[in-house]
Formats: structure tokens, sequence, C-alpha cells
């Protein structure tokens, strides 16, 4: 397993929640902790997180509604529940709102780390090649080096803010990024001003992109933005 990982872990009962944050950080991950879901939201836009642990039952927003929210961001990130709650109907929503996994109280922590290295190994390792390199198109989109490169041309240099900005409409490929996530994502900032600077780095990427006009970033009136493959 690749160690190094941030993972949210997000749960309101205090002494669970630091005993979940010594053992995962003990066990190699880099464990964020919020209490409540507003805190969880805010944590999430706030750093560059690989997976999440979400207890259910929260104060101010509960761990279904923090699903949604971040699945409005990035549909792969591994989500995984943890809750007392068993009826069949509870699971199912679980799953619905976009859940890898539904670990029920009470658990054992060997439990919750099996299944938390089996989830995001399915998620980082379901067939290509890295989780920051995407093939889109003619294009091959490296976010670990921030390079974009087209056929045998020299690759381009991207801007750590281009290389985050293109990264985010490539893991939602084809879906839409709405624009107040992308701002919070990118920007943590949803101002006038983040705005207009999001508008021009988008002409810019729009720019880069033209090598191959099927690989098109696509306004979608009043909600967001997509990434996607035009085919004619």
């Amino acid at each position: 397993m690749n160690l190094g990982i941030k993972l949210l872990v997000a749960e309101d009962d205090p002494n669970m929640g630091m005993i979940l944050k010594a053992y995962l950080t003990q066990k190699g991950y880099t464990v964020l902790l919020a209490t409540d879901g507003a805190a969880a939201i805010s944590t999430y836009n706030s750093d560059d997180v690989d997976a999440c642990i979400l207890d259910v039952m929260m104060p101010v927003k509960d761990g279904f509604a923090v699903a949604q929210e971040i699945r409005r961001v990035d549909k792969r990130v591994p989500i995984i529940f943890l809750t007392a709650k068993t009826l069949e109907e509870d699971v199912l929503k679980g799953f619905e709102v976009g859940a890898d996994d539904y670990i029920t109280k009470p658990f054992s922590m060997e439990e919750l780390l099996a299944r938390l290295n089996a989830t995001i190994r399915r998620s980082f390792d379901d067939g290509k090649p890295d989780k920051n390199i995407f093939h889109m198109g003619k294009f091959v989109f490296d976010y670990g080096h921030r390079t974009l490169a087209y056929e045998d041309k020299e690759p381009r240099l991207l801007t750590s803010r281009e290389a985050d900005l293109l990264r985010l409409f490539a893991l939602n490929f084809n879906q839409v990024v709405e624009r107040s996530s992308a701002l919070q994502k990118i920007w943590k900032d949803d101002s006038f001003f983040a705005a207009r600077s999001m508008d021009v780095y988008i002409t810019k990427l729009r720019r880069y992109l033209k090598d191959d006009p099927s690989i098109q970033i696509v306004n979608i009136h009043s909600v967001g933005f997509k990434l996607t493959q035009v085919h004619e």
C-alpha cells in the first residue's frame, strides 16, 4: 500500500476521532480530523485529500450530505462510511450517495484498516497507470511533473494552478464540475476576482488543448464546465 496518503476522517465523537487518528497515523496515513459535517467539507476543500472516512451521524451535516458534496467535485476519491445504522435502507442509501464501503459499529481497527487499504487499492490500481497520469485523446497529462504532452511534440510545462485545474477536470472526465466547487477546491475562494482568474486559466487550458480538437472544455451554462471528448 502506498502510504503517505492524506486521509480525511470525519467523526463527531472526540474520543473515537482521536483513536482513529492515532491508529491510522501509526499505520502511515496522514490524517485530517473533522468533528462535524461542515468542518469535513471545509477540510476537503482546503486540502488535497486522497480518501475519506465519514461517520454518518454528525452535527451540522450528516455523512450522506458530506459525501454528496464531495462527489460533485470528485467522482473517484474513495469514501468509506462508519455508522451504527444497520438497516438495509441506510446501507443502500450510503452506496447510492457514492460510498465505496460501509462499515457498521462496533468494528475492529484491523478490519477498518484492511477495508481502507482494499478500497484505496481498487481506486488507485484499477487498470490506470497512475492516479496522476491521464490519457486524453492524443494528450498525456502527467500531473506529478506538471506536463502536457501531445504526440512527439516537446511536453508543455504547466503552472501549478494550471495543473491543479486540469487534474480536477481530468478526474471528472465527461462529468460536470460545478463552477463553485472548482473555485473552492483550487482557489479556496468563490469571490468575483477568483472567478475571473479561473476563467483566464480555462482560456489558457483550451489554447493548450487545441492540437487535438476532439478534447474540449465545454461550458455548461450557469453550472460549470466539463472536460470531454467530442466525436464527429
